[in-house]
């Protein structure tokens, strides 16, 4: 190309001129300071012999002709002295033509290498001719029509690694005079033009090819946005469900941490904290790496890091930098066991970001290089800005991946049972194809009618009493341990606070024997907390009975704060009889379903109660008849009988031997179910079916008619009803369950004292035969089964 309109699609016929930079010296000529007025004379001079650089050019081949004038021309707009520091180049519009430029720019260049081709970032190709048309607008017609658009150089460094530049253009040396090919732009023609952008005809149009003359040229102040580049990038390259299955996410965040620390030899790798097991867990998806964990999956916290690292990222997320990882193995001990993972990476320094807010550690940012010094304390405070980007992302990710965690958990966890499934998919049909209709729709109740309800439970007998004596028992131990250090520590310094401490203990000792209440737990822990343990902190700053208090704080709980002994082993017993217990009715009812359909739940309080309701209705095929009720209610007590059984056998498993008690009652009319949007459940219907609900929620701690005996007992089954022939059905099938040797003969029929709301309920109480275990002929009840076990 020779000349700078050839092949030009432009609505401008472009010239290099320097007219506007010369009249601004012509007004310096008259200035009152003498050294700014010889100068702008000198610039005068020199340009007078060469009117083409006033009156402007088109031949690109004049730029090298007159390169020592333009040079000259240009020198208030480069100065010398800041030649190195700015980067600037002055240029002609619409090209790639750069004539003159800093030094700092020149060296960039050179840095770039011989085979580099500088390209301007961001400038639309086909656009050009519209933008052409905006400026006219802008500068001729005062319309401004806001196209601007960020430019940018990208430049690698001597290191190979990219470099953002962002372009400014200064425009202040170009004039636009309309040819006599222009015509005259009205309000409606903006207004047509506002609403057509891409329409290149119409411009072309309102703005025929070379239209109008644009001379001068312009000056480009160049910046180094980098970081600010790489911190854009990363908002867009943030960790989201979509980015973990992408094979170039590591690579290309991995590329903008290089661009951001000025390190080619840079590896990007990411933890998640689990706050709740207190574990680090790895990313999953393509690519993803975690240095803390390398080929594990999952890893306590406590043992991937040492004390001071544990410290700086899960309390107080503040970044762990390690810059030499060779020398520190030289030199560590066994308290450091991350970086001992680090060296057999590979990995030489190594920066650990905490990603947190303000709930605290969510995961950890891993910045490696398997260069020593590379990574230090200096370089990671470059990711100050950077942070706030990826903990909004992590905290998205978190919350869209607790969403798909609780799709999920109600899909496999509280799932409608099979038996209704199909009820519920046929409404949920029906409210898509009323949607779809345009209909204004809401979710029908579900309802079941006429349904045969059954309910059992398996409950822990004395519970409150086993919880209420392991929290004694923990707090004598803590209340005495604390007293056995405060008279030790009497007898090296007398002071009467000490006394004062021992009188409560041993006021609280006497109220534990005395007068257990509910608040008392309260406030002995309230003591410990606000008084004894900060004494104690004390004591051990002054190393007064170091050891004794050392040991003290040994035994109690991390996370509780308090001595947690025989409450624990009460909690942990209780859990394993729910676990236990619910998996074992589990497994029978999968086989109780093959028999025939019908509802099924379970819940976990202290033991485990069941609800089944068996009907027409629930099975959607008309096949119900009441004998598949009779055998789920002989199934029922055959399994209730069973789960005692395996209980006792797996009772010595246990931590604490607590005793249990089975019931269950017996509604002989069919009653009306329906789901409970809001709880997500199912409940009864109407008034007199609700008397069923109430029941339940009593009938196991009523009392013997007349006596102060609960009608659940450790060792019986209760079988409740208020019905006559619902006690001669439950007689059968315990005469039945007599000859399998399930029952002892020993049954009782007793009556139950009056409910809120509910008289007339009877009980039959049948002794449960034991056998402690597989092969085992014999049969015991509950007191020779006691009995055995203890000899």
């Amino acid at each position: 190309m020779k000349d700078l309109n050839d092949n030009l699609d432009s609505p401008f016929i472009l010239k290099v001129s320097f007219n506007k930079l010369l009249s601004r010296y012509e007004e310096l000529v008259e200035s009152d300071d003498k050294y700014i007025a010889a100068k702008a004379k000198r610039i005068l001079k020199t340009q007078k012999p060469f009117p083409v650089l006033r009156d402007g050019f088109s031949e690109i081949a004049l730029l090298e002709t007159h390169k020592r004038e333009i040079k000259f021309i240009l020198q208030d707009l480069f100065s010398e002295i800041l030649t190195l520091n700015e980067i600037k180049t002055a240029s002609i519009p619409f090209h790639n033509i750069i004539f003159n430029t800093s030094k700092r720019f020149q060296n960039i260049l050179k840095t770039a290498g011989k085979d580099f081709e500088l390209v301007v970032e961001n400038m639309p190709e086909d656009g050009r001719y519209i933008i052409a048309c905006t400026i006219i607008l802008s500068f001729c017609y005062d319309y401004n029509l806001n196209t601007k658009r960020p430019f940018f150089y990208k430049i690698p460094d001597i290191n190979g690694i990219i470099r953002h530049y962002k372009i400014l253009y200064n425009a202040d040396f170009m004039e636009i005079i309309p040819t006599d090919k222009a015509i005259d732009i009205t309000q409606e023609d903006v207004d047509e033009l506002i609403d057509n952008f891409d329409n290149i005809e119409l411009w072309k149009a309102k703005f025929p090819p070379q239209s109008y003359m644009l001379n001068g040229f312009v000056i480009s102040n160049i910046f180094d946005v980098t970081d600010d580049q790489a911190i854009s990038n990363i908002k867009s390259e943030l960790i989201g469900k979509e980015k973990r299955n992408d094979e170039n996410f590591i690579e290309s965040f991995e590329t903008i941490f290089s661009s951001l620390l000025s390190l080619k030899d840079l590896q990007v790798g990411f933890t998640i904290y689990n706050k709740e097991d207190e574990v680090f867990e790895r990313v999953y998806g393509t690519g993803m790496r975690s240095f803390l964990l390398n080929e594990l999956d999952v890893n306590s916290c406590k043992e991937t890091l040492c004390k001071w690292s544990y410290q700086q990222l899960l309390n107080e997320n503040k970044y762990v930098a390690i810059s030499n990882i060779d020398k520190m193995i030289a030199s560590q001990n066994d308290q450091m066991p991350h970086v001992k993972l680090f060296y057999k990476q590979g990995v030489k320094s190594i920066i650990l970001a905490p990603i947190a807010n303000e709930n605290g550690l969510m995961g950890v940012l891993e910045l490696a290089s398997k260069t020593p010094k590379a990574l230090n304390t200096i370089n990671a405070n470059k990711l100050v800005d950077v942070m706030p980007f990826i903990v909004a992302a992590v905290e998205r990710s978190k919350e869209e991946e607790e969403n798909l965690i609780e799709a999920i958990i109600q899909k496999e966890c509280t799932a409608i049972h099979p038996s209704v499934h199909w009820k519920f998919k046929k409404e949920a049909k029906r409210f898509i194809k009323e949607q779809l209709n345009g209909n204004q729709v809401a979710f029908h109740k579900i309802v079941f009618d006429e349904v045969y309800p059954l309910f059992g439970q398996i409950d822990i007998k004395g519970s409150s009493e086993a919880r209420n004596w392991a929290t004694k028992e923990d707090l004598f131990l803590q209340l005495n341990a604390a007293k056995t250090i405060l008279k030790q520590a009497i007898k090296l310094e007398k002071l009467p606070i000490y006394e004062q401490y021992l009188y409560r203990i041993d006021t609280f000792l006497d109220k534990l024997n005395s007068n257990f209440q509910v608040d008392s737990e309260q406030k002995i822990n309230a003591f410990f907390q606000n008084e004894i343990n900060t004494l104690f902190m004390h004591m051990l700053s002054i190393k007064k009975l170091e050891n004794e208090i050392v040991s003290y704080f040994e035994g109690i709980d991390e996370k509780l704060h308090v001595l947690y002994k025989h409450r624990k082993n009460y909690d942990e017993t209780v859990t394993l009889i729910n676990k236990r217990m619910a998996n074992l009715l589990d497994r029978k009812q999968t086989k109780a379903q093959k028999m025939y359909p019908h509802f099924f739940e379970r819940f976990k309080t202290d033991g485990v109660e069941h609800n089944m309701y068996i009907g027409e209705a629930i099975t959607k095929e008309k096949s119900f008849n009441l004998i598949y009720l009779y055998n789920l209610r002989l199934w029922q007590l055959q399994v209730m009988c069973e789960m005692e059984n395996d209980y006792y056998q797996m009772q010595s498993d246990f931590p604490v031997a607590l005793d249990v008690a089975s019931m269950i009652l017996v509604f002989n009319q069919p009653l009306s179910v329906s789901f409970r949007m809001d709880e997500k459940q199912f409940d009864v219907d109407g008034t007199y079916n609700a008397r069923y609900e109430i029941v339940k929620k009593r009938v196991d701690k009523a009392y013997i008619k007349g006596t102060t005996t609960r009608i659940t007992e450790k060792g019986k089954i209760t079988i409740v009803y208020s019905q006559k022939e619902d006690e001669r059905e439950y007689l059968k099938y315990i005469e039945f369950l007599q000859a399998k040797q399930y029952l002892d003969t020993d049954i009782e029929i007793v009556e139950l004292e009056d409910l809120q709301a509910v008289t007339g309920l009877k009980a039959i109480r049948a002794k449960i035969l034991y056998n402690k275990g597989k092969g085992e002929k014999e049969f015991y009840t509950y007191n020779d089964l006691m009995k055995t076990i203890k000899e």
